[in-house]
């Protein structure tokens, strides 16, 4: 092995540690923070099951993928698509252990491809849930929260991700051009987010009562109950109690289209959008999607023309 390989964490236990390893490799191949997260956690369960079952990483073969497979959907309870993402962690992982002479063999793409394919292909997708424009008027106003009625205003105006909105700090908003600076996100090529008048009296709003909870020194403009930087799960459990709450989001459902979560937002923004008339090239600008084609690198969006598009085209909500 060369000085840059694996060498284990004494302090951690050893799956653990080969799990931490993965994760270093990941950073250094620039996965996207998102993505890291996703594996580590994926793994961790994936760890903690085989442990409860007297195996190791080492001891994984086919008969015990059949293991994991069947404690994912029995006893976990996930859905397909969940599943799939466990098992890409897995693959990966197994890939590093490979690469690092600590596996002689990636067990999982012949089980992946056996258990995991898609044999209907001519099936039509599941489609994401689409809110009218009514629908997501009667979702925020119903909330009477001030944080949480920010937090989805800003989701359905700007149709950023979630871990985006948690990013955001307090000097991000600038509030003579009413936009939100975002931090440089692997995803996202525009850096920055318009936001309307409606989203401008809720942001203000919000940030009169932050300022009694967040603790000093906290940057984050968007804060959980300690005071300090919202967490990913606990916005999604915000957005999908609401929604259940207006039977908007059925969370036992296994069909995308019976369940609301934050990127629904995303969906419903780039629609409506669309519907009110503005262009491909300016949704996909105000998206922050790569623009890889030679006719966009060379076309400069003027902000101005941008920022006067989406005010035109952003949906009202009469958000109270």
């Amino acid at each position: 092995m060369t000085e840059q390989s694996f060498q284990p964490n004494l302090e951690l236990p050893y799956e653990w540690s080969l799990i931490s390893g993965f994760v270093d490799d990941c950073e250094v191949r620039d996965y996207s923070p998102e993505t890291i997260r996703s594996h580590r956690s994926n793994l961790r369960t994936i760890a903690r099951y085989l442990d409860s079952q007297g195996f190791g990483f080492r001891d994984v073969d086919k008969n015990v993928l059949k293991k994991v497979l069947t404690y994912l959907r029995n006893t976990r309870g996930v859905g397909q698509k969940t599943i799939k993402s466990y098992f890409s962690a897995l693959s990966s992982f197994y890939e590093y252990l490979v690469y690092e002479d600590l596996h002689s063999v990636n067990p999982v793409p012949s089980f992946r491809s056996r258990y995991l394919k898609t044999y209907k292909k001519s099936q039509v997708a599941s489609r994401r849930k689409l809110l009218s424009v009514e629908q997501m008027s009667l979702l925020i106003n119903s909330v009477l929260e001030i944080r949480v009625k920010t937090i989805m205003t800003v989701f359905a105006k700007t149709g950023i991700r979630r871990g985006a909105l948690i990013g955001i700090d307090v000097d991000d908003i600038d509030w003579s051009e009413n936009y939100i600076k975002l931090k440089k996100r692997r995803k996202r090529s525009n850096p920055y987010v318009f936001f309307d008048e409606e989203t401008a009296v809720l942001l203000a709003r919000w940030l009169r009562v932050r300022s009694g909870y967040a603790v000093p020194g906290e940057k984050a403009l968007f804060i959980g109950e300690q005071g300090k930087r919202i967490g990913r799960n606990i916005v999604y459990k915000l957005v999908t109690k609401h929604a259940e709450r207006l039977g908007l989001h059925d969370s036992g459902s296994p069909r995308l289209e019976d369940h609301f979560s934050p990127h629904n937002f995303r969906h419903w923004l780039t629609t409506h959008l669309r519907r009110n008339g503005m262009s491909r090239e300016f949704i996909k600008e105000i998206r922050g999607d790569s623009r890889g084609e030679a006719i966009d690198i060379y076309d400069h969006i003027d902000p101005d023309e941008l920022r006067k598009a989406y005010l035109a085209a952003i949906p009202r909500l009469g958000i109270i």
